[in-house]
This record gives structure tokens, C-alpha cells and sequence, in this order.
């Protein structure tokens, strides 16, 4: 036995008022559906409401849509205003606290100190896509610029350890190694001042 399936829900209101359109136009003076319930007329009139409530509808989403970018443009303005407002009270008060305080404009926190470098955390060493290469990993250091990093041949000892091409980034590619050799891979933070501590060291068999 067949089942209606209306799919109601997943309908938008522009498509359940059609369906009530099409289903009411096939039960017109059809012979399968002698009295329909609700009436036609019913289904007429409930679909009439609902049009016209959409049509409501869609005309303040348009005022509203209006009136969001005329909300946009008019901020844009304000902040154009507020910016130039600002120049003149930092340029007229010398940047004196005291005196910027009296305009009720908030004043920038001082940046806190970031102090001597941490030691670089959480290296991960990987083999790389190719022969030769390993990938290396770690988590961002605050206050670093960028990464200074250095491999060396098993066993390391403080004389074999190399510098390779540093990073900005926390993640660096290292090619050019002998396949199947053990490496290990030290990091440390470049900042301002001086460097911090290296990392403990990972290592890997070179694919």
C-alpha cells in the first residue's frame, strides 16, 4: 500500500504554499476525492493566509536587510570619527594618562614584559615525505620571532650538533640527510633578546 509522503518539514514556506497550490488544483472535481477534509475552500483559505503572511515577511526582511547596511555604513562613519577624535586627544594631551582619563577614552594596557625566552616544548620528530628529510614540530614559544634549529648524528656530543635553516613558523622541514642514519633535532627560541634554552632533543631514523 502506497504512503503520502508530504514532507512537510523540510519544505520552505515558498514550497509548502505551492504544494497546498498543486494539491488543491488535483482534488478540483476529482473522482478519487469526493469530500475532501478539510474542504478545499478550507485549504484555499489557509493558504491565502499563510501567503500572505510570507508576503509580509519577506517585505521587513528587505526593510531590515536595508537597514543593517545603512547600520554598517553609519558605524563605519563612527569609527572614522572616533579614530580622528582619538589623534587630536593623543596629539592636544602629550599622551598623559591623567589628562585622556578626563575624555572617558580607554587607554591601551601596557604590553606586559615577556622576559628571558622559555625553552621550546612538545619537539616532535617525523620522517619526511622523501628520502632524506625529517619533519620536526613543537609548540609556540612566547616572545620567540623565530627558531633556531640544529641536528646532529647519533651519538650527539656539544661539538656535532649543526645549525639548518631557522624558522619563523613552528614546524620546519630538514633535508638533505643520509637515509637511514639517526638523527637528532634540537630547537630553541629567537627573540629580542637573548636566546632561550634548547629544547630536549628528538630523533628519528632518516628515511
Amino acid at each position: 500500500m502506497a504512503k503520502i509522503a508530504l514532507g512537510l518539514g523540510k519544505l520552505k514556506p515558498e514550497g509548502k504554499i505551492q504544494l497546498a497550490k498543486d494539491i488543491k488544483t488535483g482534488m478540483t472535481s476529482n473522482a478519487n476525492t469526493p469530500a475532501p477534509s478539510p474542504s478545499l475552500a478550507a485549504i484555499g483559505t489557509l493558504t491565502t493566509t499563510a501567503e500572505t503572511k510570507l508576503t509580509v515577511v519577506n517585505a521587513l526582511e528587505e526593510q531590515i536587510k536595508a537597514a543593517r547596511l545603512d547600520l554598517g555604513n553609519a558605524l563605519i562613519a563612527l569609527d572614522a570619527g572616533l579614530t580622528q577624535e582619538a589623534a587630536y586627544v593623543q596629539d592636544v594631551t602629550g599622551g598623559d594618562a591623567i589628562k585622556i582619563a578626563t575624555t572617558n577614552m580607554p587607554i591601551r594596557r601596557p604590553s606586559d614584559p615577556i622576559g628571558p625566552l622559555g625553552q621550546v616544548l612538545a619537539l616532535i620528530v617525523k620522517a619526511g615525505v622523501n628520502a632524506g628529510e625529517l619533519k620536526a614540530s613543537w609548540k609556540k614559544l612566547r616572545g620567540a620571532a623565530s627558531y633556531e634549529v640544529q641536528v646532529s648524528a647519533d651519538p650527539f656530543t656539544t661539538a656535532t650538533w649543526r645549525g639548518v635553516a631557522p624558522s619563523s613558523k613552528v614546524r620546519t622541514v630538514i633535508d638533505g640527510l643520509t637515509s637511514g642514519a639517526k638523527m637528532w633535532v634540537r630547537v630553541r627560541g629567537i627573540g629580542s633578546g637573548d636566546p632561550g634554552p634548547w629544547c630536549d632533543p628528538g630523533t628519528m631514523i632518516v628515511p
